[in-house]
């Protein structure tokens, strides 16, 4: 399964991590994700959606 956001297409960000000695490692950020049931095209779906999209009621949520 795809850690994206299935409403703003939210997904991984990819960077440096740099320690106070500056030894720079890969590090990877991932969007808060939550499996949500919604309204997707009048049928309740099970979709992955990140909070910001949840907070902002972007989501339709199914009962």
């Amino acid at each position: 399964m795809a850690r994206k956001c299935e409403i703003c297409g939210k997904g991984v960000v990819v960077g440096m991590k740099i320690s106070h000695s500056h030894i720079r490692t890969k590090k990877t950020w991932a969007p808060n994700l939550q499996r949500v049931k919604a309204i997707v095209n009048g049928t309740p779906r099970r979709i992955m959606v990140c909070t910001r999209c949840l907070r902002s009621g972007k989501v339709q949520r199914a009962i």
